[in-house]
């Protein structure tokens, strides 16, 4: 992990911790805070940090969630004030125990910061809303920049790795979020090393492309603890390298790939 620290970092975690909120950076142990902070950039988790769904490759805590907290969209905006910031990333916890699975709740704090930051570039990672129209369309139509959601592996591994999602399923969220805003950029991600092959990588990226996916990002899968799945193998770096170039290939306006990469690891490049 790079060292943490640095002015900006230090002001970023004050002001996240004023405001309360919690990023997805600290809770999912990614590898790159250090570096991103540092920028002056972080990806947001709304609605608590307990999910409801468990994940094998995730540190999130799982069970039964808070209330929302109704001043939550405001604080973010607040934040995003606060910081300057001309790219923000929110992402959420499976929020499967409310009616709208948190879709208002991430409208709200869309329309939250394009209000007070009509500059402010804004990506949401979202969860898979278990492919209900309504609740994907609510957060699509706001002013987004980009519509994240990842497949996370392949369809061979969904059973072992993300029980409770399903492959196609995500595929149509990404598809329907084209059908409902054909100028929205969408992307995706997937964790390599969870025992796929490449072959099944670059199959799951022809299915992408073929759903309107714009944006993928590739990364190397890290066990957070040893209550999580292994580590099946390591991608070596010019195997990332192949893989970008093939993707590429496939139409992809941008790919990030690499060991560290994350699905928010240079979001505010992505669109350039």
């Amino acid at each position: 992990m790079r060292p943490r620290g640095g002015e900006h970092y230090r002001q970023l975690k004050q002001v996240l911790s004023e405001f309360k909120l919690h990023t997805v950076c600290d809770e999912a142990q990614c590898p790159n805070i250090g570096e991103c902070w540092e920028h002056g950039a972080a990806t947001i988790i709304l609605m608590g940090d307990v999910c409801t769904r468990r994940c094998h490759f995730c540190a999130v805590g799982n069970g039964k969630p808070a209330p929302l907290d109704p001043s939550e969209p405001d604080n973010v905006a607040g934040a995003v004030v606060r910081l300057g910031l001309r790219y923000i990333v929110l992402t959420s916890v499976n929020r499967d125990d409310l009616p709208d699975q948190g879709s208002n709740h991430f409208a709200r704090t869309v329309e939250a910061i394009h209000a007070s930051s009509p500059d402010c570039g804004i990506e949401v990672l979202i969860p898979d809303f278990r492919g209900d129209r309504d609740c994907i369309s609510r957060v699509a139509r706001t002013p987004l920049t980009v519509l994240a959601h990842n497949a996370e592996t392949v369809p061979r591994l969904y059973k072992p790795v993300r029980p409770g999602s399903d492959y196609e399923r995500s595929l149509r969220v990404l598809s329907l979020a084209k059908e409902l805003r054909a100028d929205l950029l969408t992307k995706s991600g997937l964790m390599l090393g969870l025992g796929e092959t490449n072959d099944e990588t670059l199959a799951v990226a022809r299915d992408l492309r073929a759903h309107g996916c714009d944006i993928l990002t590739l990364g190397q899968y890290l066990r957070p603890s040893k209550n999580e799945l292994a580590v099946e193998r390591y991608v070596t770096p010019k195997e990332f390298v192949e893989l970008r170039e093939a993707a590429l290939v496939l139409g992809f306006r941008h790919v990030e790939s690499g060991p560290l990469v994350r699905s928010s690891y240079h979001a505010w490049q992505h669109v350039c």
